[in-house]
């Protein structure tokens, strides 16, 4: 007789995985900004050094007050295929500009296959992150640029 412990299965559904990897890769970026806001506080600019764009935390009211700061789209997107006790992962992230973008990816690479081995018991062989878009802060607010009558296009 097979013991009740060891009847059945356990599936996670991909897009379970992907939940799991886009907050893993979020809590990497966060990480990766405390890093550099310490670093900031050294001698640089925070904007300079920071390079992630993080929005989890912001309080939006007026999204042309904070540029992108609102929008989902930026918080990293994940996409995963699992295979049995295998899982690959895709995440999308979009960073600050300037930034060590090699950095950032091998700090979200790392993350997330450790937080989706921890959370679910898969092994994760292979994580490929896209740099999907990079925020510079001098570009994010043109609309404050805008002289009435003379810069319009009519």
């Amino acid at each position: 007789m097979v013991e009740p412990g060891e009847r059945g299965a356990t599936r996670i559904a991909d897009r379970v995985v992907a939940k799991i990897a886009s907050q893993a890769a979020r809590e990497a970026l966060r990480v990766d900004a405390g890093a550099a806001a310490a670093d900031a506080a050294a001698g640089a600019g925070a904007a300079d050094v920071a390079g992630v764009v993080d929005t989890a935390d912001a309080d939006v009211t007026d999204a042309a007050d904070v540029g992108l700061a609102g929008l989902a789209a930026a918080r990293p997107h994940a996409v995963a295929v699992v295979r049995g006790d295998v899982a690959r992962v895709r995440v999308a992230v979009e960073l600050g500009y300037p930034s060590d973008i090699g950095a950032h990816c091998g700090a979200v690479r790392r993350h997330v296959i450790e937080r989706v081995g921890e959370l679910t018991g898969m092994e994760v062989p292979e994580v490929v992150v896209t740099v999907e878009r990079l925020h510079v802060p001098q570009w994010e607010h043109p609309e404050r640029r805008v002289r009435r009558g003379r810069d319009r296009v009519r």
